[in-house]
């Protein structure tokens, strides 16, 4: 190997990251063309002016099999292959992928972009239970807890008996006198 080679184990294990990234049934030995497409991205192998992503797409095309979704190892060195003289114009085919293993090796799926739990002033002002009034404030205990279905409707009394009756309970007694 040439000084500063890159070893195909360290390429497939980039490709091992890449390909179980979001998919909790993945094995690791295939990756699919979203994936393909984020390591091409995350890779900067995809620089928006020689190599698009519309170009990774016809290449996954061309390198996986008429039914398949997805694409092996051997496939993907195929597509790298395909990709490298595409991203290093003027260099040799060697050199060129070379070049590109350069890129992938050591990296992994970014979270970037990603949602977070929004934490501002006007989210714990809106979420704070010692603040609701009227109606809202029976729907939670004194530490702030809900109350559940208690809390959100009104459970009618069963009894039998009109409300405000003062002699609610006493009707057994009075048959048990009579």
């Amino acid at each position: 190997m040439a000084e500063g080679a890159v070893s195909v184990a360290q390429v497939e294990t980039a490709f091992q990251k890449f390909a179980v990234h979001g998919d909790t049934k993945a094995t690791g030995k295939e990756i699919n063309g979203k994936n393909f497409v984020k390591l091409c991205k995350d890779c900067h192998i995809i620089d928006g002016k020689n190599v698009t992503t519309t170009d990774v797409d016809i290449v996954f095309s061309k390198v996986k099999a008429k039914s398949a979704r997805v694409i092996t190892f051997e496939q993907f060195n195929q597509a790298l292959t395909e990709l490298a003289p595409k991203r290093f114009k003027g260099k040799s085919k060697e050199d060129a992928l070379q070049q590109l293993y350069g890129l992938v090796v050591g990296k992994e799926p970014a979270n970037a972009g990603v949602t977070k739990v929004a934490k501002a002033a006007a989210v714990d002002r809106l979420t704070d239970t010692t603040k609701y009034t009227g109606a809202h404030k029976e729907r939670f205990d004194e530490s702030g807890k809900g109350k559940g279905k208690a809390g959100r409707e009104d459970i009618p009394d069963t009894s039998g008996y009109v409300s405000a009756y003062k002699g609610t309970g006493t009707y057994d007694d009075k048959v048990k006198e009579a």
